[in-house]
């Protein structure tokens, strides 16, 4: 079950906003797309439930093509991103539509898209709903490196069967994923020397500050930037 925080601090979207450009079919789907296509390294970055318009996440895919990616944000959720006013669809509702494992699925088109255009390595990046996404994918060794981002839904079962290297943001005030089970996450990979891993629990914030912080509170953007700082520097480590 979502809790309340999965929604908290919801964007205003913004259907023209980034650097980059949104492309009708990217992997069969709708997508934000920057970054040189002709980049060796590709990432794709998984939205939480408020979708690939959220501006913030379109900032966060154009600071990490600057460092040289080729970068994708797929509408896994076709144009439907969670409304918290919605008295139709609340959220386990929306949840029950927009099962992360159909974007696992739909994930893999866009990651055989990025392979044909000449990417050799690719990465995921999930935040909440998409942390979901991205570990199916690193569960079914389809990405070279993964990261989440304050996860929901995600499970200890699920870390036992992760194949890539992988790294995990999280909150300290976090209901979805708390510290104690953030750090069962981390014995469980600990026990894997097959596979890489970074865990670190941010101070201070809660469920969803990375993507859907107030540009305004100059210490929400301090914590948001360092957690930007530490998926691209785990990329560089596992793409380059």
């Amino acid at each position: 079950m979502a809790s309340p925080q999965c929604c908290a601090n919801p964007p205003t979207l913004n259907p023209a906003g980034g650097e980059g450009k949104v492309v009708d079919s990217f992997g069969g789907i709708r997508a934000y797309v920057a970054g040189a296509q002709e980049s060796k390294a590709a990432v794709i970055l998984v939205s939480d439930v408020f979708g690939f318009e959220a501006p913030n996440l379109r900032k966060i895919a154009d600071k990490v093509a600057l460092s040289g990616y080729f970068v994708v944000v797929p509408d896994f959720i076709h144009g439907d991103p969670y409304v918290p006013e919605s008295v139709d669809k609340p959220i386990a509702v929306w949840i029950k539509e927009h099962a992360p494992e159909k974007a696992f699925e739909e994930a893999k088109p866009v990651i055989a898209a990025l392979k044909k255009q000449g990417a050799s390595s690719v990465g995921a990046a999930g935040y909440c709903w998409g942390a979901k996404v991205v570990v199916e994918l690193a569960k079914a060794n389809e990405i070279q490196a993964a990261v989440m981002l304050h996860p929901s839904f995600v499970t200890v079962d699920d870390i036992k069967e992760v194949k890539c290297p992988i790294a995990i943001l999280g909150a300290e005030i976090d209901k979805m994923s708390p510290p104690e089970v953030v750090k069962q996450f981390e014995q469980v990979l600990s026990s894997n020397s097959g596979v890489g891993h970074f865990v670190k629990i941010f101070p201070g914030v809660a469920h969803g500050w990375t993507v859907r912080y107030n540009s305004d509170d100059a210490s929400a953007v301090k914590s948001a930037e360092e957690a930007l700082a530490d998926m691209t520097s785990w990329f560089d480590q596992n793409l380059k």
